[in-house]
């Protein structure tokens, strides 16, 4: 990992080289994924289960588990775990609670009423990634706002752990969050299920969650035949620093991002070389005792950077052009940055606040938007789970007093209906 000087043109050099990184489908998988749509499309639970046998080797005996099921399977989790689970769930919950919205109308004098009607969705789908891996936190950062929003009924799709089994921990996580059914089921064949529905899956309205390259592929195609909530790509952490940082926090903390996957981005930003020279030794002396020590080393080299900043209002503008996903502010006054960061996923303020913190326990939801696309979305939300509808009711007489108003634009339209369709109320 390289220690760079900021100079004119080369913020943008790299800003460039980041948001090029990414985790693109091929045309093959494009094509391979579109296969799989078309065929789970047409032969449901059957095709869910050969592309199952084909790419996870068996199909698990249960596909669909029952309350009892997922409590027994919770049941193998630590008390330690679940004390764990429920304190973070609580802090989840209450961030979230502050995001509700209530519908509203006014009326007028003249008799016009009109407003917007805030609702939760029918149902939604939830993918969690299974087999090796179990992300329990990812549960509750999806499901916890889905509930808060008053979905009607929420589907979890995962896949079975090795020997077809649940995951304890991801089924700890769904009783916690209230999770109404469990279908193990993964990849690209689990998503297209939950946007058609089949004979044992139902149809969802909307699909959310992490997942491989295919899963993601699988959501982009099929946006619009159901609502998603972003194509994530690969995971970045910047961070802002000034003289008063602490180096062995600051390696820690990019390495905490660097050890998710070789495409994963970690920039310090720092105006003291000093800094910078420390944190390149800690990064060295801490990775060693790191487990994902080979993904760390690849993806510092490949996307990290050190870059020596001329002053903080510089770095603050590389932040806000990279736009993103977590930022730290590692500076004596962090607040005093916070009204000038603009585009970022979510903003970690002060030396007790990394970016795990967020991940796992603090409540503020760990699903953001990545590659740039903090300058036009926002986190997975209570909003991201309802619709809104507008309404309005006027009386004759209010419509007679907008009735020359809304002919004149109509006109001006070429909308010769939508006028008429005044003219005829006179």
């Amino acid at each position: 990992m390289q220690i760079l000087k900021e100079k004119d043109g080369f913020g943008g050099e790299l800003i460039a080289q980041l948001k090029k990184r990414g985790s693109k489908a091929t045309a093959q998988i494009e094509s391979s994924v579109s296969q799989i749509i078309a065929d789970v499309r047409g032969h449901g639970d059957r095709a869910v289960a050969d592309y199952t046998v084909k790419f996870d080797g068996a199909m698990s005996e249960k596909t669909e588990l029952t309350h009892d099921e997922m409590v027994r399977s919770a049941s193998e989790c630590g008390e330690d775990f679940l004390s764990a689970l429920r304190r973070a769930a609580d802090n989840i919950r209450r961030f979230h609670e502050r995001q509700k919205q209530q519908s509203w109308f006014e009326t007028g004098a003249d008799g016009v009423m009109m407003g917007q009607r805030i609702r939760g969705l029918k149902r939604v789908g939830i993918y969690v990634p299974g087999g090796t891996a179990a992300y329990p936190s990812s549960v509750l950062m999806n499901a916890l706002p889905a509930r808060i929003a008053g979905v009607g009924e929420i589907i979890m799709v995962t896949p079975p752990a090795k020997g077809g089994r649940p995951n304890p921990a991801i089924m700890a996580a769904a009783l916690e969050a209230g999770v109404d059914r469990v279908f193990q089921i993964g990849g690209a064949q689990a998503i297209a299920a939950l946007a058609f529905g089949t004979e044992t899956v139902p149809a969802v309205d909307k699909i959310v969650g992490p997942g491989n390259i295919y899963v993601a592929t699988a959501k982009k195609q099929l946006y619009g035949t159901v609502g998603i909530d972003m194509v994530a790509g690969p995971s970045e952490i910047l961070i802002l620093a000034d003289e008063t940082a602490n180096p062995k926090f600051l390696a820690a903390d990019l390495m905490s991002q660097a050890e998710h996957d070789v495409l994963a981005s970690a920039i310090l930003l720092t105006t003291s070389e000093r800094i910078a020279q420390e944190t390149l030794l800690e990064l060295d002396r801490q990775k060693e005792t790191l487990e994902r020590r080979d993904i760390i080393e690849k993806s510092l080299e490949t996307y990290g950077a050190i870059v020596v900043c001329r002053s903080m209002d510089e770095a603050v503008d590389f932040a806000n052009e990279l736009a993103p996903e977590h930022l730290e502010v590692c500076t004596a006054s962090p607040m005093d940055y916070l009204g000038r960061v603009n585009n970022a996923g979510s903003v970690f303020l002060g030396n007790y606040a990394p970016e795990p913190l967020g991940d796992y326990f603090a409540g503020p939801n760990h699903v953001l938007p990545t590659g740039g696309t903090a300058r036009f979305f926002s986190p997975l939300s209570v909003d991201s789970f309802v619709k809104k509808s507008s309404f309005l009711y006027y009386t004759k007489e209010a419509l007679a007093g907008a009735k020359d108003d809304i002919i004149t634009l109509a006109d001006a339209e070429g909308l010769t209906a939508h006028a008429n369709s005044i003219k005829v109320r006179e």
